[in-house]
């Protein structure tokens, strides 16, 4: 598995850091994960290729997750797209995009299915020889999934995105022992009363998951864009969970 990450920013782009989106790679699969805007040109840094992308997931729909899917889906159709997309993500985005298209009169010249998702329990989502995939139900402001990457091969890896989120123990069952753990940590834990109100994490509490799940290792994201250094976030988390690591734009992890 490799994972890279295309932008590790909460709410609002700033100048080196975009909007929540990761690329995962297991085997012949780019599965996309989060859309936020400006996507599409750290694909182009990344040098990943747009046609080997057949599954995108979608954790919620708050803009920073999902505005950047509607460009993408039309730059698609421009490049010539003939294979088939399947995007997943919560009841209502199928109308948000098809309104979308309809609005400017350019539908795909491709197959193009949505999954749209409302169970509060784990589903799974796809499944073949090599990966299985499920939801992680989240709690969050509004309805949120977090997702479960599983190889089925003889390594038997497993990847844990789980933002956007409060502090939450009940994930651990669904994450337990995952060699990696992505967690939102929006905020220092200076801010932790604000990370309560908003239903979004920090780095002390990010920590504490991995370390109750006995994940073997935890990335750090979806900065708030108040902090200007990100430094402080993976040293509060290693005072609590010594294998944290900070996601930077264009960022990759070998696993």
């Amino acid at each position: 598995m490799e994972l890279i990450i295309l932008g590790c920013n909460s709410a609002t782009p700033r100048e080196n850091h975009h909007t929540t989106s990761q690329i995962l790679k297991i085997k012949k699969h780019y599965f996309l994960i989060d859309c936020g805007e400006g996507t599409q040109i750290q694909l182009r840094k990344a040098k990943i290729n747009f046609s080997k992308i057949n599954h995108i997931f979608i954790s919620h729909l708050h803009g920073d997750h999902f505005y950047g899917l509607i460009g993408l889906i039309s730059s698609f159709r421009l490049l010539g797209r003939k294979t088939s997309l399947n995007i997943y993500g919560p009841k209502g985005i199928k109308d948000i995009i098809v309104s979308q298209l309809k609005a400017s009169n350019s539908w795909t010249n491709y197959p193009l299915f949505f999954k749209e998702l409302s169970s509060l329990k784990s589903q799974t989502l796809y499944e073949d020889k090599t990966i299985s995939i499920k939801t992680i139900p989240l709690n969050h402001r509004i309805y949120t999934n977090g997702f479960l990457f599983k190889s089925n091969e003889k390594e038997n890896l497993t990847y844990a995105f789980c933002s956007d989120t409060k502090y939450d123990e009940n994930i651990i069952d669904f994450i337990k022992f995952a060699d990696i753990l992505y967690h939102d940590s929006t905020f220092l834990d200076i801010d932790k009363d604000l990370a309560k109100k908003t239903k979004h994490s920090t780095s002390i509490e990010a920590a504490t998951i991995a370390k109750k799940a006995k994940v073997k290792k935890l990335i750090l994201g979806h900065y708030s864009s108040r902090y200007k250094k990100k430094n402080k976030f993976l040293e509060e988390a290693k005072n609590v969970f010594i294998n944290s690591f900070l996601s930077e734009d264009l960022k990759r992890f070998l696993f």
